[in-house]
């Protein structure tokens, strides 16, 4: 398999006809058809269902084709960033996150980034923490932030916080009338959703393995996508969610702080091991930047915000003290008023 081949079958399938196909792609037909059977051949599935006018992808076929796009754009985007590179003109950076994250820092730190970096191209990846773990090391992404604790002796890892979880449920249920802190036994009866429901290890298991832990049974487990959808689903009565802290996206929700100190959820900045790319410090210096201004999703009834070792970030350490010195200081000035 090659890009050629890449190519020809996405003229083929976006066309949805050989001879337009092998116009475009500027090959004569007979050719352009050997190379498409030839990609059959190799993955050893049918793409394109080659009796029907005009012609229609089978469903290993519409997989492929989504992800050749996928593919023919990273190639492109790689070409266009060497060039620019090699020409002394931009440079590029991949970071990765989990969802969950835009409703944290991530957005404001990007949005820094680009301000501060203004010859930086930064490229941002919707990818599982763990699939981050990978991606890292095949030199895809550079900076990945995520949910999952795991170990990979190539990939070093920062617990920039703590956040706490949160039951979502609609105002309906019996155990929205108490606005205080709940215990994850009072949710036994509840239908949970769940998210994402993939790729896995997520999220999703860190939740039921919280559960778990506790001999808690549930009724019922309901997995889906994304956050969103989740949240919806609570809207419609459906169920509960437990969700970060930051994620309290829907107004016609209640929240409930859990009760539990184990209730919480990281989020990690992960690189590659002794990988001293200027990139790795600036972003760093950044996020202590931006925690010492303690923005609104960032409380400390909500964030446990752990003191880094001296060889992961002293930045953070530091703007960590300041941001809770300023809080304390905010404090004793309301109490003295």
């Amino acid at each position: 398999m090659d890009l050629r081949q890449l190519r020809y079958f996405v003229a083929v399938a976006t066309t949805r006809n050989f001879t337009r196909a092998a116009e475009q792609m500027h090959i004569a037909q007979p050719p352009l058809s050997r190379q498409i059977q030839q990609l059959e051949d190799e993955l050893g599935v049918q793409l394109i269902q080659r009796n029907s006018r005009p012609l229609r992808l089978t469903d290993p076929g519409r997989l492929f084709y989504e992800q050749s796009l996928q593919v023919l754009q990273k190639v492109d985007q790689m070409k266009s960033s060497v060039r620019q590179t090699e020409g002394g003109q931009r440079k590029s950076i991949s970071i990765a996150y989990v969802p969950s994250t835009l409703y944290g820092g991530l957005p404001m730190l990007v949005r820094t980034f680009r301000q501060r970096y203004p010859d930086t191209d930064v490229h941002l990846v919707d990818m599982g923490s763990v699939q981050q773990m990978t991606e890292l090391k095949s030199g895809r992404i550079d900076v990945g932030f995520g949910r999952v604790r795991a170990r990979d002796a190539t990939v070093a890892r920062t617990v920039l916080r703590e956040e706490r979880l949160l039951l979502a449920l609609p105002p309906s249920s019996p155990l929205a009338a108490n606005k205080g802190r709940i215990s994850l036994k009072e949710i036994a009866q509840e239908r949970l959703i769940v998210f994402p429901k993939e790729p896995r290890p997520s999220y999703a298991d860190h939740v039921l393995s919280l559960l778990n832990d506790q001999n808690i049974r549930l009724s019922e487990v309901h997995e889906v996508r994304e956050l969103q959808a989740a949240l919806g689903l609570v809207a419609c009565e459906m169920g509960v969610c437990i969700i970060p802290a930051a994620a309290r996206l829907r107004s016609d929700l209640v929240y409930r702080l859990i009760d539990d100190e184990r209730a919480t959820s990281p989020v990690i900045l992960s690189h590659r091991v002794n990988d001293d790319s200027w990139y790795i410090d600036a972003i760093k210096e950044l996020i202590g930047e931006m925690y010492s201004l303690n923005p609104a999703w960032l409380d400390f009834e909500t964030n446990n915000i752990p003191k880094s070792r001296p060889q992961e970030s002293a930045v953070l350490s530091k703007s960590t003290a300041r941001a809770k010195t300023a809080t304390r200081t905010r404090e004793k000035k309301s109490d003295d008023k």
